[in-house]
């Protein structure tokens, strides 16, 4: 059961187009897991396009009152018909924006909506589809941990990271932000249990130790944007390289 989810500022936002690219993605995908937020998205959409509607149809009446009043008054000075100073005033062109639409759904031939890691195969949602062919290969960490880096260009720095039964990364914090989406299984942190297709915020106020307890292990999309700062034991020691790993 999906317990997180991105605040309904976060969903307006979306909605509105004025999210970063990588905050966006992240919502986009988790809202291909939840029904609540695609609804919630969906009655955002309408309402943005019913607003925008509604005030170009305004815009558009307030134009035409002015160029009817505009009209007779030349009319009345040139003693001309209004109604042709109307058909020539009209006749200007006006101004229109389409109404903001939910971006289109990537239609993906079925091979090409997964990844594969040791045999075991992750189907993604559906605004991942075509990250696929941007996912480096698979390296092993510590404690159980795999990664493969996913080439966002400028939009972030991402990894699909796979903690097996009983992976965990050490404790940490968080120089900057980081954002994470369970694709499959479940973990927890200390801070709370995780579940797929749940969508989480952590940053420098918050310190946890993410492992998966669940047999099947937990494949998770993660986009940071600064190193890992590790608080604990002997981990310390990786932090002049945390460069090297979730980069």
């Amino acid at each position: 059961m999906i317990r997180f989810h991105p605040s309904a500022q976060q969903l307006k936002d979306f909605v509105e187009g004025t999210l970063s690219p990588a905050i966006s993605l992240m919502v986009s995908a988790h809202c291909d897991m939840c029904e609540k937020c695609q609804r919630f998205v969906e009655i955002e959409t309408e309402s943005l396009a019913a607003q925008m509607v509604s005030n170009a149809n305004s815009s558009a009446s307030d134009r035409a009152e002015m160029s009817l009043q505009f009209g007779d008054m030349l009319s009345q000075i040139t003693q001309l018909p209004s109604s042709k100073q109307n058909n020539a005033l009209m006749e200007q062109p006006t101004a229109y924006r389409e109404p903001v639409k939910r971006r289109a759904a990537l239609q993906a031939h079925a091979s090409a909506n997964t990844i594969e890691l040791d045999g075991r195969v992750f189907t993604l949602p559906r605004t991942l589809h075509r990250y696929i062919d941007k996912t480096g290969n698979w390296s092993s960490l510590v404690g159980k941990l795999w990664q493969a880096p996913v080439d966002l260009g400028n939009q972030g720095v991402a990894n699909f990271i796979f903690m097996g039964s009983g992976g965990s990364v050490p404790e940490h914090t968080h120089r900057g932000t980081e954002y994470t989406l369970v694709i499959d299984g479940e973990f927890s942190d200390g801070l709370s249990r995780y579940d797929t297709g749940d969508f989480i915020f952590m940053d420098g106020d918050k310190t946890h130790t993410p492992k998966s307890e669940g047999k099947e292990g937990c494949l998770v999309f993660s986009i940071v944007d600064q190193p890992l700062h590790f608080t604990s034991g002997l981990a310390r020691l990786l932090n002049p390289f945390s460069h090297l790993f979730f980069r």
